[in-house]
């Protein structure tokens, strides 16, 4: 029958896309927070002690230390990147966000590694104890590891967590340049301005004002 108009059928797509949403929104909380968190973990437990241990020398030994960034310092590099491309996820969108989002995974991997292998590291401290005694062949003895190490390695954790949540859900999350774009929207144009009319009254004061002869 003519003039009768078709009833929209509600898409599945869009019912699948609003149901969604929360689970992305969660995603995208839960991103920026282990990304966040497990850079800052790696930048300051690399600043702190990782190992302890004596050099023998005449009469004695000397109490040495080593801190992260004695041992290794890929972990807090890593970081850095990690933080960067945790950045940059929100400003690039389609295949450029999945490079960037297996970039922070990668860093955080990274990161990861190097401080568990850390935890057995003793070149460090000795490099340290040839320097105090003056002997290059000397060693460390004593040698003993803090949980600074195992708590860097978590914080690489937290930001291949951060990783994995992007590749799976990154496609979801907002551009933070979609806000500074323009929408294609015209802008309104101004009206014309009202052509001046010599003959009227408020034009002639105008015309006097500025010097001129309106009857001229």
């Amino acid at each position: 029958m003519e003039g009768v108009s078709a009833v929209p059928v509600p898409q599945p797509r869009a019912r699948t896309s609003a149901s969604d949403a929360p689970a992305s929104r969660r995603s995208l909380a839960l991103g920026l927070l282990l990304g966040a968190l497990g850079a800052a973990v790696v930048l300051l437990a690399s600043g702190q002690t990782w190992a302890r241990g004596d050099a023998a020398v005449a009469g004695g030994s000397i109490p040495l230390t080593a801190d992260g960034q004695d041992v290794t310092g890929v972990p807090a590099a890593l970081a850095i990147v990690g933080l960067a491309a945790l950045v940059a996820v929100f400003a690039v969108r389609g295949a450029g966000r999945l490079v960037v989002a297996g970039l922070l995974a990668v860093s955080g991997l990274g990161a990861g590694i190097s401080a568990w292998a850390g935890t057995s590291d003793g070149a460090a401290l000795d490099e340290k104890a040839a320097a105090a005694t003056g002997d290059s062949a000397a060693t460390v003895a004593a040698l003993s590891h803090t949980a600074w190490p195992f708590v860097t390695a978590a914080g690489g954790l937290f930001i291949l967590i951060a990783g994995v949540l992007a590749l799976r859900f990154g496609s979801r999350w907002p551009t933070m340049s979609g806000r500074y774009e323009r929408d294609g929207t015209p802008r309104p144009r101004k009206a014309p301005r009202t052509p001046r009319d010599p003959d009227r009254p408020e034009e002639l004061w105008k015309a006097l004002d500025r010097g001129e002869d309106p009857t001229g």
